[in-house]
């Protein structure tokens, strides 16, 4: 009975202590939880982490309130900061990055941000020595240049589609300059960022009349209909799905598949959050010091197709694409 006791008080030892030495992580959501990118990222991070770190997630929420309520949004998140005292603090995508980081970057908490596609300059991250984390790099060059050996006859003409939200003009700012239209790979590229429904129907449905080849699909999920409600994504990538008179393909993963778009080079969210878990560990494992750790990109994209969409355009995919592709359905 003894040797039993003994051993039953050391295996609670030992269990207190696990739960005691957990590391606290707050990761606060641009977005929602539903958001498929942050259901992604936080996949990517939970897997990279593993067992020894308690995460707890706080939504912003941006991707469905006005822009007039995102300080708000902000000061709840920073409030849940201060409140639950965590070891590190992750920031999924630009808007938490730009509203919170006056404010982290004057404690001495470790900061992984991720997804992020505006310039860590302008925000002078460099100035934080508490900062580190993951860009987020749309491949808009690339996967222009992959489309034109995919499409036949090659394509003259692309349209770039983007809802008008923060990300969405962060992620277009370095390529399109100020400019709604670029030349890549020989292609014309034209850019739109729309903010209401009824403007996104419109220019989707006069797409092939107004010389378009194709059209990417961006970000699409701050569109607002006449009232100024917001508008469910899904419904609008099913709706652009169903009724575009031109193949229609994405720059991120969650917008292919059967009923959505017919894919392309893409990004993963999981990535995103797998490369920030790395910088998680480092720094509270490892004991590295997050100005030590350069903010990198996450990877260079994979290529990802609907086959049920290609079909429907009659597209074959060249040899040397199709081997390296993977498939929605």
């Amino acid at each position: 009975m003894r040797s039993f006791t003994t051993l039953l008080g050391a295996l609670l030892l030992t269990l207190c202590w696990g739960v005691a030495s957990a590391k606290s992580v707050l990761v606060i959501e641009s977005y929602h939880a539903e958001y498929p990118w942050d259901a992604s990222y936080m996949e990517g991070l939970k897997k990279e982490l593993g067992s020894g770190f308690s995460i707890s997630s706080f939504e912003m929420d941006t991707k469905r309130v006005p822009k007039s309520e995102y300080q708000a949004k902000a000061d709840a998140a920073w409030a849940e900061y201060q409140k639950m005292k965590p070891d590190l603090v992750v920031l999924g995508d630009d808007n938490a990055l730009k509203f919170l980081f006056p404010k982290f970057k004057e404690t001495q908490t470790p900061v992984v941000f991720l997804g992020i596609n505006s310039n860590p300059r302008d925000l002078k991250i460099s100035s934080a020595k508490n900062f580190t984390g993951v860009l987020e790099r749309p491949l808009f060059k690339r996967s222009v240049a992959e489309l034109k050996k995919i499409l036949k006859p090659a394509p003259k003409k692309m349209m770039v589609l983007f809802d008008s939200g923060n990300t969405s003009k962060a992620a277009v700012a370095k390529l399109f300059a100020g400019q709604t239209s670029t030349k890549i790979a020989g292609v014309t590229v034209d850019l739109k960022l729309i903010g209401k429904l009824d403007d996104w129907k419109k220019t989707v449905s006069s797409a092939k009349a107004d010389g378009y080849d194709a059209i990417i699909v961006g970000l699409y999920h701050t569109l607002v209909d006449s009232a100024g409600k917001h508008v469910p994504a899904g419904e609008v990538l099913s709706w652009t799905s169903k009724d575009t008179p031109v193949p229609v393909f994405s720059f991120w993963d969650f917008a292919v598949g059967a009923d959505k778009t017919a894919g392309g080079l893409v990004l993963f969210g999981q990535i995103q959050g797998e490369e920030a878990g790395k910088l998680v560990k480092k720094i509270l494992v490892d004991g590295a010091s997050p100005s030590s750790l350069k903010p990198q990109a996450a990877e260079k994209g994979r290529f990802l197709f609907s086959k049920a969409q290609l079909a429907k355009w009659k597209i074959t995919l060249p040899a040397s694409i199709e081997k390296k592709a993977n498939f929605t359905d």
